[in-house]
């Protein structure tokens, strides 16, 4: 999982082909607005070209982070929503070493890809890091009956219990959801989603 392979990815196929493509992210929008309003700092980890930012920005979000370590996925991203304020950050998330806290952690198909305990560890270590107590963490990954594999990388699929599992202690679940995602290709690929408040 490299930053040329996923910028070969989205430069061969397009930000709108992928398979994780939503032209609107609901569920992304629903659990985030459910616990946060317009002045909460969001950071969309994994983010790439994902519409989830021109959606946020619409909605009247002003401090929003994306993190990809494909430069050609931001890339698209930044061209899409311009000069509005948003913090791009190029790097692997494994490596990245924020300088300031977040209100909202989304993650929609990053930490999936985490497939050695370590970086799963490491994940959840940042997650506290980077998120005080009374912040929010949604994260989606592939449920048990998901792919095992996604752009020809192997995935960790999770149940909703199993996902907030990992998280380790310090989490309060607030709300599963399952989704159905239907991909540009016509695909279905099952997600399970997890809501969780930064208790201790």
């Amino acid at each position: 999982m490299t930053a040329e392979y996923w910028d070969g990815r989205y430069a061969d196929i397009g930000e709108a082909n992928v398979s994780w493509f939503q032209a609107t992210p609901e569920n992304s929008l629903l659990l985030i607005t459910r616990v946060a309003e317009p002045t909460a700092a969001v950071v969309d980890v994994g983010g790439g070209a994902s519409r989830l930012v021109d959606q946020l920005l619409a909605r009247g979000f002003h401090d929003v982070t994306v993190v990809d370590l494909s430069q050609q996925a931001l890339g698209e991203a930044r061209a899409r929503v311009g000069d509005a304020p948003v913090h791009w950050v190029v790097t692997d998330i494994r490596d990245w070493q924020p300088d300031r806290t977040f209100d909202v952690w989304h993650d929609r198909a990053a930490f999936h890809f985490l497939v050695d305990q370590a970086d799963q560890q490491r994940y959840w270590a940042l997650v506290r890091e980077a998120v005080p107590v009374g912040g929010h963490v949604i994260v989606a990954t592939f449920a048990e009956d998901g792919p095992d594999m996604c752009s020809g990388l192997p995935v960790h699929r999770y149940s909703a219990e199993g996902l907030a599992a990992s998280m380790g202690e310090g989490f309060t679940v607030l709300e599963t959801l399952r989704e159905d995602h239907v991909t540009p290709s016509g695909g279905t690929q099952s997600f399970i989603w997890v809501l969780a408040r930064r208790s201790i």
